[in-house]
């Protein structure tokens, strides 16, 4: 039933140094990477939202610049994700994040940086894709409808 379609608005951070990519891997499927990032909150911001996000996961608050990316995807559970990828203007500064205070640190079984040369799968797909062509940056916002 409709009743039961939920959507769910999640904010992602794209932090680069160095040409690397800061993804992290989630305990329930280390298979892959994603953006660190983290769904909206009742009320708040959509850039605060990320802000939150990235300091519970990672430690650091992260200076956000430009959207690059909107991704639009359902799942078979009832649930309709639309998730907005910001830049984070200071990449050096998540060099070493392990060691930080980081309240939802459980929330991630591993950071890593991730050359465009290295084969980690890195999800959405199309947003991995562009990684590896380097492509990301861009002067358009780019829509991503992985199905």
């Amino acid at each position: 039933m409709e009743k039961d379609k939920k959507i769910i608005i999640k904010v992602r951070a794209i932090i680069l140094h160095e040409g690397k990519l800061l993804a992290v891997r989630h305990p329930h499927d280390t298979s892959f990477a994603a953006l660190p990032g983290g769904h909206l909150e009742w009320g708040e911001d959509i850039k605060e939202c990320l802000s939150r996000e990235i300091v519970e996961e990672l430690g650091i608050k992260p200076e956000i610049g430009r959207l690059f990316y909107i991704n639009n995807f359902s799942q078979t559970d009832g649930k309709q994700y639309i998730e907005f990828f910001f830049e984070a203007k200071n990449g050096k500064d998540y060099l070493n994040t392990e060691k930080l205070a980081r309240s939802h640190a459980h929330e991630i079984a591993e950071i890593v940086w991730v050359s465009p040369t290295d084969s980690v799968k890195i999800l959405p797909k199309s947003f991995g894709e562009d990684f590896n062509a380097g492509k990301i940056i861009s002067n358009e916002v780019r829509y991503i409808n992985d199905k």
